[in-house]
């Protein structure tokens, strides 16, 4: 598999061509092959950071950034995705590695919230998100909220 370039963008920063593309990616996986009707386009686009993960000149994984305070309290990672194509190829894992990363330079001092579908708790757990909720339906999906809790400066990996 040739290698994943990725970019941290701001809506504004966004071509015409990077918003029609996340918005079919996040279409053909959300609705499309999960059957799932919902209302994808809730506003927070505009306030959050876009992570865009390209093969060539093709759109393969993408996620969402939103800062502290418009999905809850701490920033979020959401409408994580890869193209059907280019999964199985370890691409999942690291865009979100780089969307973690992404997140703690933007917001260094904070924890990192996600809505999981529950059936990917043990990926995201691998990652280091820890379960915090109950399981709950979104958009008839069986879900459940996790943390990243980050480390204090200085912490060493053996130390963990």
């Amino acid at each position: 598999m040739q290698e994943t370039s990725f970019s941290l963008k701001q809506f504004d920063e966004l071509s015409a061509s990077d918003l029609y593309a996340i918005l079919q990616l996040r279409a053909e996986v959300f609705v499309v092959e999960q059957n799932c009707v919902y209302q994808d386009l809730d506003g927070a686009d505009h306030d959050a950071l876009h992570v865009i993960g390209m093969l060539g000149q093709t759109l393969a994984c993408y996620a969402r950034l939103v800062p502290p305070g418009v999905k809850y309290e701490t920033p979020a990672i959401g409408r994580v995705v890869t193209k059907q194509s280019a999964r199985k190829e370890g691409l999942g894992k690291l865009l979100m590695q780089r969307s973690i990363d992404y997140c703690h330079q933007q917001w260094p001092a904070w924890d990192i919230t996600i809505s999981a579908q529950q059936h990917l708790e043990r990926f995201y757990s691998a990652l280091g998100f820890s379960v915090i909720s109950e399981p709950y339906l979104e958009d008839d999906i069986p879900h459940i909220e996790m943390l990243h809790q980050r480390k204090p400066a200085g912490m060493l990996k053996n130390q963990e």
